[in-house]
């Protein structure tokens, strides 16, 4: 099973891709090959086709995804392939209709800090053996499409308040999972988050 990693190198201003790339390789070694790459030409449904899993950790720049990269992973998740969207993954909201897929925007963030994470939903196979973790990371605020049904897997607490930290839900025959950690290196170190990113992983390509 493969599956296709995005992210920025050399123009990456607050995510840089590299060392988190080898990380999720590693997380997935053994289940899933992950091929990472700076290269937003393999959005391309040809270049998608021999994947079941595309996971997303592109940074917040202002181009947007042409319309023919942008309708190759569409096309890519409703035809039955997973995403995985990482912290910053969920920047395809610069196109509307990717961000329609994802089910939600990133709007704001208050200061770095310590986040303890909650586990919402026990049962759900993705939560399968994740226990509670801290985490340093930003807190991310977001804005949900009132139009998707999803699953709030998890939750981060701040300001006495919980707010949500995973979520997954269908979109036509695929799977959506997104993650809220991950700003740095040492995110990916977490043995409860590397857990839950691998749950999540497979689950979206319906390989759990």
């Amino acid at each position: 099973m493969q599956a296709l990693a995005l992210g920025n190198y050399s123009d990456a201003i607050y995510h840089p891709f590299e060392g988190v790339d080898k990380e999720i390789e590693q997380i997935f070694q053994g289940k899933i090959d992950v091929r990472s790459t700076g290269d937003y030409g393999m959005l391309n449904e040809e270049y998608l086709a021999p994947y079941r899993l595309f996971i997303s950790y592109t940074e917040f720049l202002e181009e947007k995804l042409s319309p023919a990269r942008t309708a190759a992973l569409l096309s890519f998740v409703a035809r039955g392939g997973g995403l995985l969207a990482i912290h910053n993954g969920i920047s395809l909201q610069r196109n509307q209709e990717l961000a329609a897929m994802i089910g939600g925007k990133f709007m704001s963030h208050p200061e770095f800090t310590s986040l303890p994470i909650r586990i919402r939903e026990p049962h759900h196979r993705i939560m399968d053996r994740v226990e509670p973790f801290v985490v340093d990371d930003e807190p991310y605020r977001f804005e949900f499409d009132p139009f998707i049904r999803k699953t709030i897997l998890a939750e981060y607490e701040h300001d006495g308040e919980m707010w949500p930290a995973a979520w997954t839900h269908e979109f036509g025959l695929g799977r959506v999972v997104y993650l809220m950690p991950g700003h740095q290196l040492s995110a990916f170190k977490v043995e409860g988050y590397r857990k839950l990113i691998l749950n999540a992983g497979l689950w979206a390509a319906k390989a759990i």
